[in-house]
């Protein structure tokens, strides 16, 4: 199978924006950058169900710029999916537009909450329980959705070998 798209996917402060580029060199591929660090850097942080929707959906319209650019596979610093999990951990529900949504990717990257919470601003969910709770309901969205998923642990160059391995191993 050839991946035309990964998606980086799991909690906050796990690595993800960090890793997005990096592998997207590797492949000589092109990476989107999560649309929500921009928009809550603008707005601030005291999102809206609407406002989660209005990130989900223009990550989503960037993402399909990109694969329909070419360049494969497309390295998505997220996506909807983890935006339907901001919306389970900031109000406990979801708006409809979720449920519609199916431009899912060939292969999600779950990222452990193995490395530090660092706060940068734009986090909200550092304590243990909380994390665990957002690991967990973001696993339980892959497997809500049936995706192929590769869980990717570790620190420094091993989060980042763990990641090309789970990669090759899909296709």
């Amino acid at each position: 199978m050839t991946l035309r798209t990964i998606c980086l996917h799991g909690p906050e402060s796990t690595g993800k924006s960090t890793m997005a580029p990096r592998l997207a060199k590797q492949f000589d591929s092109v990476c989107v950058a999560e649309f929500g660090r921009t928009y809550c850097e603008r707005y601030g942080t005291d999102l809206t169900m609407a406002d989660l929707v209005v990130i989900a959906h223009t990550q989503d319209m960037k993402a399909r710029k990109a694969v329909d650019a070419g360049a494969h596979p497309v390295i998505l610093d997220t996506d909807p999916l983890m935006s339907a999990v901001w919306a389970d951990m900031m109000f406990g529900r979801r708006d409809p537009w979720f449920a519609r949504w199916d431009n899912v990717a060939d292969l999600y990257l779950l990222f452990d909450i193995d490395l530090p919470w660092q706060p940068d601003g734009t986090r909200l969910f550092g304590n243990r329980a909380a994390r665990q709770r957002f690991f967990d309901l973001s696993k339980r969205e892959l497997e809500r959705r049936g995706v192929r998923w590769a869980l990717v642990s570790g620190e420094g160059s091993r989060r980042y070998l763990n990641a090309l391995d789970a990669i090759h191993a899909a296709g």
